[in-house]
């Protein structure tokens, strides 16, 4: 099913960090640490995607600052390279989201 605009799926519209935001949201309330966990090792490779190596190294190396860049995984460069991993999960677990039904 398509929207209006001919677009198949509407949250593709959204801005990253509102995705980002909504995914977590969705994933604590339905408790889902294996989403959570997903986005924790995907970090480095979205790290390394965006030229930085350096950081992927040390995401793999320190689960302090994984924990810190997971944090901030709607924000920025890194946020952008993890859209389809929460238009993904959003779309999939759409009927759980409040107010989506």
């Amino acid at each position: 099913m398509t929207d209006a605009a001919g677009d198949p799926n509407p949250l593709s519209r959204l801005p990253t960090e509102q995705l980002h935001d909504r995914a977590m949201r969705l994933a604590a309330r339905r408790l889902d640490a294996a989403f959570l966990w997903k986005v924790l090792r995907s970090l480095p490779a979205a790290e390394a995607t965006t030229g930085n190596i350096d950081r992927a190294n040390a995401d793999t190396a320190q689960l302090s600052t994984l924990i810190s860049d997971f944090l901030a995984a709607g924000e920025g460069d890194i946020g952008e390279v993890l859209r389809p991993l929460y238009i993904d999960y959003l779309t999939r677990h759409s009927d759980d989201e409040p107010g989506r039904r």
